[in-house]
């Protein structure tokens, strides 16, 4: 894809209010000369690349913490990914795992938005081989 023009996927967390439809619906009321196609995830957007940039930050307005967006390698409706055109679909379970990490995500920017403090985790101890012995023969 050249860089005058991109695709970007716009995926909405689980536990936020906005539906698909209405994030679609929002972008096509925006007036700009862009394509937008509606997934089970949110949406796609491609055109001109500052253009998409532009309706990817106000589509955010809505809900910010909630509307996660990243570049999309092939076009809307291309044949080789749509599905409507019986194209592959390598990746779909990426999309999936990272749709249900975004409910975490959209938590931990909310903690920051409330001006909560934001410990780092403490490193888990590794086990020594003994240990993993230990445990592996009083379980059999």
């Amino acid at each position: 894809m050249s860089e005058e023009r991109e695709t970007r996927l716009l995926m909405i967390s689980p536990t936020s209010n906005i539906t698909p439809d209405q994030l679609s619906r929002t972008i096509h009321s925006m007036g700009e000369r862009i394509t937008v196609k509606e997934t089970c995830y949110g949406c796609l957007i491609e055109g001109p690349s500052e253009v998409v940039r532009r309706v990817r930050d106000r589509a955010r307005e809505m809900d910010r913490n909630a509307i996660f967006s990243k570049i999309r390698a092939y076009p809307a409706s291309d044949p080789r990914r749509c599905r409507a055109q019986h194209g592959t679909r390598p990746g779909y379970s990426q999309l999936e795992m990272e749709w249900k990490a975004l409910t975490n995500i959209e938590a931990g920017l909310d903690a920051l938005d409330r001006g909560e403090e934001i410990k780092e985790p403490t490193p888990k101890k590794q086990l020594s081989v003994m240990e993993f012995k230990k445990i592996c023969e009083a379980n059999q």
